[in-house]
């Protein structure tokens, strides 16, 4: 689960990239997706990643990063010379270079998108786990065109104060009336025509499972508190509400959570009894639906926000909730572990993680992953500590980006089926 609101990375030293090329305008054959939303090319000899391209076809790149001594150049296809069969011209008309940063992949179909992400999930499982996957990114309940899915949304301020996002790698903000990929019922109550008073830098705005429509001013004055809402998710036959802050992390896909939920329930088969570790469990989702498989008291999470801890211990109880970095918590964790999940920020869970959990020898692992490079990463620590890969199964939670959701299923290598 994509967690890049919380995700705060120093600017990386820049090389002597020799004179600047941006700008400069090459003509060249696009080839293979590439894990970011881009594809690759090449002119002479240097690579190419590519923006608003789909592979097969021969486009104008401009250049919009790089010099004589880079690497690589970042561009954009700023003319289709060839287009793809599954190029469409009916996407989001903020889209395309220079404009709008939100999306990847507007200017094809949704079902074009799925067999590219299959293609990059593939990719990275086999370079980086050496997993042959077979499997295919398959579309959520609800979603046909890739269109209205996303029910939380970061904006920007425009400089007449409405509602914006920003252009990609860029602080320009883009006006954006409608977002496309935004819940309809953002425009419905109309937070697009609203101009917002000076002082107001952003505006996160969350349409929830009840019917509402959440819009939170930022920065927040210091008499105000972040508000809650609830989330109700049903699954397995059974429903769940969940508390959770209006700007705190949850699936912004209406259809991602039920799914995932409905997924791990039966791939671990929990029963009454077993010991389970949810780790990185916001406010408690993948919990509240073991608790009842297990009996919450057999229950442990560990989340390193403390208002999510705070709201599932709400949420959840009878479990224990546990506030602080999952690595070190896990150094003072005396209790048995039979299932554990694990749903870390796009970084992964990093080898440290990995270890500690599978020196418990939990009988399966369930690893929810945002990114496919740092899923392919710990896969493969798994294999040094003896763990296996059962099954994968990829999902488009959020589409026309480039971002997927895989979940991996761990057991360890001796198990015979």
């Amino acid at each position: 689960m994509s967690r890049g609101r919380s995700e705060r990375r120093r600017p990386r030293a820049r090389s002597n990239q020799g004179r600047s090329l941006a700008g400069q305008e090459y003509e060249v054959e696009v080839g293979p997706v590439a894990h970011g939303g881009h594809c690759v090319a090449r002119h002479d000899g240097r690579v190419l990643f590519v923006r608003h391209a789909l592979p097969g076809e021969t486009v104008v790149a401009r250049v919009t990063d790089g010099g004589e001594k880079s690497r690589f150049l970042r561009a954009d296809a700023v003319r289709v010379v060839t287009p793809s069969a599954h190029r469409v011209d009916d996407g989001c008309p903020f889209a395309g270079p220079g404009r709008c940063g939100g999306c990847d992949w507007q200017h094809t179909t949704a079902a074009h998108q799925r067999d590219l992400k299959t293609d990059v999930v593939r990719e990275q499982l086999r370079r980086l786990a050496g997993y042959e996957w077979t499997g295919q990114v398959e579309r959520l309940p609800g979603d046909d065109d890739g269109a209205g899915w996303r029910t939380r949304v970061e904006f920007s301020l425009t400089r007449d104060r409405r509602l914006g996002l920003l252009a990609h790698r860029s602080h320009d903000v883009v006006a954006v009336d409608p977002c496309r990929i935004a819940d309809p019922r953002i425009a419905d109550v109309g937070l697009y025509g609203e101009r917002f008073e000076p002082g107001v830098t952003s505006v996160d705005v969350t349409a929830t499972t009840r019917g509402e429509v959440v819009a939170v001013e930022l920065p927040l004055r210091d008499d105000e508190v972040e508000p809650v809402v609830v989330e109700d998710v049903t699954a397995a036959g059974e429903t769940h509400s969940f508390r959770v802050d209006a700007r705190g992390f949850w699936q912004v896909h209406p259809g991602a959570a039920p799914t995932f939920v409905t997924h791990v329930l039966a791939q671990l088969a929990a029963q009454q009894g077993e010991h389970v570790l949810d780790l990185y469990c916001g406010v408690g989702l993948f919990a509240g639906f073991l608790a009842d498989a297990v009996g919450a008291e057999h229950v442990i999470g560990i989340e390193g926000d403390e208002a999510a801890v705070d709201h599932a211990r709400d949420n959840v109880p009878g479990a224990t909730f546990i506030a602080g970095d999952v690595a070190e918590q896990l150094r003072y964790l005396d209790a048995p572990t039979d299932l554990v999940v694990l749903d870390p920020p796009r970084t992964g869970a990093g080898r440290e993680v990995v270890e500690q959990i599978l020196q418990r020898g939990p009988r399966a692992v369930a690893y929810v992953a945002c990114d496919p490079a740092a899923l392919g990463r710990d896969l493969g620590y798994a294999a040094e500590f003896g763990y296996t890969v059962r099954s994968v199964r990829g999902f488009d939670a959020f589409p026309m980006t480039h971002h997927v959701e895989t979940i991996a299923i761990l057991e360890p290598a001796d198990v015979v089926h």
